[in-house]
This record gives structure tokens, sequence and C-alpha cells, in this order.
């Protein structure tokens, strides 16, 4: 059964960040041939994943973005510059590895597993994870996106999903997604859950025109009014106006914490997730690392609300989990200073000016 018992005790298993091990680990970089702190969010990633670990010299294997795929009902108000038939093309495409996310993914040595958690439309492949929860949510313009049970079963698809990964060796984990329309719910979130003014959260998407961008404004607007989310309560808020494969990669957040293993946030729609996953369980936020900020307007709001700071800035607004597979061998450059560099005792190189 999915409710809200069964969420708060799973991720009541998650735990803070090892402190000893964090603090062991700036000292470790502080005796290494190089200023203190001089290389910055290196050395900052460095000590988290320390403390996610317990150990000094983290350990990183395999590593994996997870896909979730939905469609979203609100598309019927038009608020997309493409076709909602385009979401079951993609997968498609991301199974066959012909995306930008399966290139990129190839690139820096990380697997891509792909999750139909709410295509409309029947999908078969060998490759395809089908966990469908539905078909699609409903048009949140006019009622619900979805019950509350459904948002808790899509978010425990995700938790299931990353401890699965888990026990077949996979270390760290980036979220990524599809679903034509979802920026328009994940800006909606945004709003309800910060406060933030319709104006700000709302960008264009895949690139809409002024005009149904006004319009794209009107139906998130419409859709807070019909549905009154309530702002303190993040699954009320996740049901009511956000996404199936949104409520997936919260899923996927918090299950990274429980199982102490890092998660790459990538651009707008995967903060919105972070958003929710940081509201339902805080400490979750200490696992994740923030990739980029994409051109999305909105997203640098979505990283602040959550208190990240993002690695890279590419001007992207792709999605796919495409910033953050770029931002893996970052990741892993961190961890191969704590590893490889010298220190200077080991180098013989002086300390002091006297």
């Amino acid at each position: 059964m999915y409710n809200r018992t069964s969420l708060n005790h799973t991720v009541s298993e998650i735990t803070p960040l090892d402190q000893a091990a964090v603090e062991a680990a700036g000292r470790h970089l502080d005796q290494l041939t190089k200023p203190p702190g001089s290389l910055g969010k290196l050395e900052e990633v460095a000590r988290q994943l320390a403390g996610m670990n317990g150990k000094v010299l983290p350990e990183l294997g395999k590593k994996a973005v997870i896909v979730m795929a939905g469609d979203h009902g609100v598309c019927e108000e038009g608020v997309s510059a493409f076709p909602a038939e385009v979401t079951p093309q993609m997968v498609l495409n991301f199974l066959n590895g012909g995306a930008a996310v399966n290139v990129l993914s190839r690139h820096t040595g990380a697997d891509v597993v792909c999750i139909d958690i709410g295509v409309n439309a029947d999908l078969e492949h060998p490759q395809l994870y089908s966990r469908k929860v539905r078909k699609g949510t409903r048009n949140m313009a006019k009622e619900a996106a979805m019950t509350e049970e459904e948002a808790i079963q899509a978010i425990f698809t995700g938790m299931d999903l990353v401890k699965e990964l888990a026990g077949q060796g996979y270390t760290m984990f980036a979220t990524g997604e599809m679903g034509i329309g979802n920026t328009t719910p994940s800006s909606a979130l945004l709003a309800v859950l910060t406060g933030t003014d319709i104006g700000v959260t709302v960008g264009r998407g895949t690139g809409i025109d002024d005009k149904k961008l006004l319009h794209k404004q009107e139906v998130i607007e419409r859709s807070i009014a019909v549905n009154q989310p309530n702002p303190d309560d993040p699954i009320d808020v996740l049901a009511k106006v956000g996404g199936l494969e949104i409520a997936g990669l919260t899923g996927v957040i918090l299950g990274a914490a429980v199982q102490r293993r890092p998660v790459v946030i990538d651009g707008f729609i995967s903060s919105a997730a972070a958003l929710v996953a940081s509201r339902i369980a805080p400490l979750s936020a200490s696992y994740m690392i923030a990739s980029h900020l994409s051109q999305e307007q909105g997203h640098a709001r979505l990283l602040e609300a959550i208190g990240l700071s993002p690695m890279l800035r590419m001007d992207m607004r792709l999605g796919e989990g495409t910033g953050a597979v770029l931002a893996f061998p970052l990741i892993e450059a961190a961890v191969k200073i704590m590893k490889e560099m010298a220190s200077f005792a080991s180098a013989g190189i002086s300390t002091s000016s006297n």
C-alpha cells in the first residue's frame, strides 16, 4: 500500500553526512600540494563524498543516469511547442541510443536507465523498465494531476529502482527526464513551494513564443486556483500540480539518500523534483550535487531554495540528464585529487616561509 506512513518510514532511514569523515577529508585536502581551498568546488564535492561514504578517500564505481518518462494531461491546454506524441517517440530514441543523453553518457562512461513511469502509450523494449503508474497525468488545469496514492507510488518507484541499481554495484546516480509539457508542472511546483511569482517561475520550455508564454502562465495560475495545493505539504503539491516523472525523480533522489549515494541533479525539471524531495526529507539535500544552471527561467531560484550551487554554466536547456552526466567526470576528478595528489610531506615541499 502506497501511503504517507510507509513513505515517512522509508525516508526516516536517511541520516546526516558523517561529519568526522567530512572534517578528516578537509584536513587531508589541506595537506596536499596547493593553497588551502584553491580547488574550490572540487574540494567541496570531495568533502561531501567523504561524508556520504564515511571514508576520507571515497569510493566511486558504476554510474547511471535514470531517465524517467511520463506524459502530462495539461498539454491539452497548448502549453508546449511540441505535441505530446513526442514523449513515446523520444523514449524509443533513448532506448536505441540516439539521444543527446546517450551520446554524453557514452562519452562519460555512464549507463542510461530508461523508465516508463507514465507515458501515454504502450511501449515495449527489452531495455525499458516498465513501471507505469498510469498513462499520463490528468489535466491539472481542471483537476488534480494525480491522486495522493499515485504520487506516492511514483515516489516509491524511484526509490525502489535506486535500491535495485545500488545492489547491482551502481555508486552514483544522475536524474534525467522526458515528458512533453513538463516545465509547466515544474513551474507550478516552484511557485507553490517557494511562493515565487508566476512571472519568475515560468519559462519558455522547448521554445514557445511570447503569446504562448503568457498563455502558459495563465494555465499555471488556473491550475493552482483550481487545486489549491497546500504549500506546507509537498506531497499534496506534487499530487495536484506535479508530474509522474517528477514524482519518480523525487523518489530517485530520496532513494539515493537512503543508500548514501551521490545523486547529480540535472536541470529545471530535475531540480523541481529535488525541491520536493528536500521538503519531504530535508536531510536528502546533503546527498545532492547540482550539475549545471540551465537557461530555463526559474532554475536559479529552484537551486537557491534547496541550497545548491551548480558546478557548470553551459546555457543548456535540453533536460534528459544531459547536464548531469557532464558533471560526472568532475566529481570523479574530485576523488582522484584526494587519492592521487601528493602531500607537502610526501613531495618534500616546505610549507613555511621561515
